[in-house]
């Protein structure tokens, strides 16, 4: 088997395993309790971006912090305008409008924050391609491990990640198939990195500050407030716990990493 046959059938797999064991866990264990796991969801994808994505995107060598922290300032607005341009057409176009729309339409509408889950998740699978391809080119088992090490650390993300879209109103089989469909960006980057690693290398800091941007973004302006629509004591308490399991979460793999 050829290095680039490689880099594609474990980026491949790397995607799908991810996605696969976060969506049993997801399945198995908070489904049911979407509403409360939403909390947990903030802590993993603002532990994720904070604590892992952004520190990682800083300390590569050749980045302009001033550069980088432009790029999640952008991150930031280009996601508040696509939320907005979404608003807007849901506003004008609606079931029962006169327009004809398919029966659902207003559904899917309403899982703004879905679909801006699964740009920065493909993008941040992206880069995990990328840095496959290039364990893999220095040195098989290195490529090796750094597949296995990507899989445990992409699987607390892809928790929060599933929890989002059930929360958007996708069903459980369309949150998986676009998870897995997001989970094949690794295939490309894998492959982009085999051809052109050098500028592959370059844009990884700037990727990884999007993706941050759509999973801080998300947090903030569509799970938060939501959180806060149930602001008893003993609810506020279950939100706060659980945000704190979910950080907790992605620091212990981070260090099991």
């Amino acid at each position: 088997m050829t290095v680039l046959q490689t880099i594609v059938l474990v980026t491949a797999l790397a995607g799908a395993a991810s996605v696969l064991v976060a969506a049993t866990f997801s399945v198995a264990l908070l489904a049911k309790m979407v509403n409360n796991m939403v909390s947990l969801s903030v802590g993993i994808l603002l532990a994720t971006a904070l604590l892992h994505s952004l520190p990682e995107a800083f300390s590569m060598e050749g980045t302009s912090p001033q550069l980088l922290f432009a790029t999640l300032l952008a991150g930031l607005l280009g996601f508040f305008l696509l939320e907005k341009i979404a608003l807007l057409r849901h506003d004008h176009h609606h079931e029962g409008d006169g327009h004809p729309h398919h029966h659902g339409h207003d559904a899917e509408n309403a899982g703004r924050s879905g679909w801006m889950i699964l740009v920065g998740d493909g993008i941040h699978n992206f880069v995990d391609g990328i840095l496959i391809a290039a364990a893999f080119m220095a040195d098989y088992q290195l490529g090796i491990f750094t597949a296995i090490a990507i899989i445990a650390h992409e699987i607390p993300q892809e928790i929060g990640d599933f929890i989002v879209l059930l929360n958007a109103g996708f069903s459980k089989a369309r949150a998986l198939l676009y998870n897995l469909i997001c989970g094949l960006a690794a295939v490309l980057g894998g492959v982009l990195a085999y051809f052109f690693l050098e500028k592959a290398h370059a844009a990884m800091p700037y990727l990884l500050v999007i993706s941050s941007s759509s999973f801080i973004y998300i947090a903030v302006s569509d799970l938060i407030p939501q959180m806060h629509r149930r602001p008893h004591w003993a609810e506020s308490l279950r939100q706060t716990l659980l945000i704190a399991c979910g950080v907790g979460f992605v620091i212990l793999l981070s260090l099991l990493h």
